[in-house]
């Protein structure tokens, strides 16, 4: 029988160990997010990171800015929630506005309080850290982005073995993609990084034990793609239409990148969507707020 890797039930057990951590200190880790405009789905994501820190004892700022705000303007404001002392961990909502430098705003924040992990220092501390004698082997203090983090946890919590696993990554975006190939060579896997354009990404699938799928393409990883033992994890989040009421309307539900019906029926773990990846990157992004509170004591 296939096993479900119930993400949602691991993140509450993950608020319940970051809790009790939060709950022995005089001062409580405080979180700012800073939303661009009034995308319906960042409006989601961040009711669930408000939801979550206030579960765990933890404190979110909410900052909504205009969705023409200038770069320059942005960049000040970042800067000076790095100088505030009451406030441990910065993320800008993802996504922004085209005329915004996204890479510019990620240099911004403090890289220690960067709990996305998307400044460049945290991201070079990332991709040295799996090599012996690396600068960031004897000095390991960065943060991972959440997502990739929350993976990893997932599949060790569920003692899913990853040293010598063959890792299939069909994604190759610095938020997911990257990072999560970087964290399974850190634990010894030997991984492969495709994406949609792969020749033959079906035959490499098989010959996988673990296929992480974070393209955002509903159904690219079908049945040809699976065989008896693989585990699959599924960061895909795709909005698609459900059936035609009587009313001829339709209703609209979030798939990933997995046909999960026959992947269930063939593999030996599977994350589902929703409730696998999503609620852990929440989860990750807490654990980060916890480990930047720490940075900077």
């Amino acid at each position: 029988m296939v096993k479900i890797l119930d993400g949602k039930k691991l993140s509450e057990v993950i608020a319940g160990e970051l809790a009790l951590k939060i709950s022995k200190l005089k001062v409580k880790p405080v979180l700012a997010i800073i939303q661009i405009g009034n995308d319906p789905g960042s409006n989601s994501y961040i009711s669930r990171k408000k939801s979550y820190g206030e579960k765990i004892g933890a404190k979110v700022h909410h900052f909504a800015l205009p969705n023409n705000v200038s770069n320059n303007s942005l960049i000040k404001f970042i800067k000076e929630l790095n100088d505030r002392k009451d406030i441990h961990g910065i993320i800008v909502q993802l996504p922004i506005p085209k005329t915004l430098n996204k890479y510019e705003i990620m240099e911004a924040i403090d890289h220690r309080k960067d709990v996305d992990g998307l400044n460049s220092k945290n991201t070079n501390i990332l991709y040295e850290s799996p090599f012996e004698n690396s600068d960031a082997k004897k000095n390991p203090k960065g943060l991972v982005p959440a997502t990739a983090k929350g993976i990893i946890t997932l599949l060790k919590k569920n003692n899913i073995s990853l040293v010598g696993k063959k890792v299939l990554i069909v994604g190759r975006s610095v938020l997911v993609g990257k990072p999560t190939a970087m964290l399974f060579i850190a634990e010894d896997s030997t991984v492969t990084v495709a994406h949609t354009k792969t020749k033959d990404l079906a035959k490499l699938a098989k010959e996988s034990d673990i296929i992480v799928s974070a393209a955002g393409k509903a159904g690219l990883i079908n049945k040809n793609f699976f065989r008896k033992g693989q585990v699959i994890i599924d960061v895909g989040t795709n909005s698609v239409s459900g059936p035609k009421t009587i009313e001829e309307s339709s209703k609209i539900k979030m798939v990933g990148d997995v046909d999960f019906e026959a992947a269930k029926k063939i593999v030996s773990a599977i994350s589902p969507v929703p409730g696998g990846v999503g609620p852990m990157t929440v989860a990750s992004l807490f654990e980060n707020l916890f480990e930047a509170y720490n940075l900077q004591k």
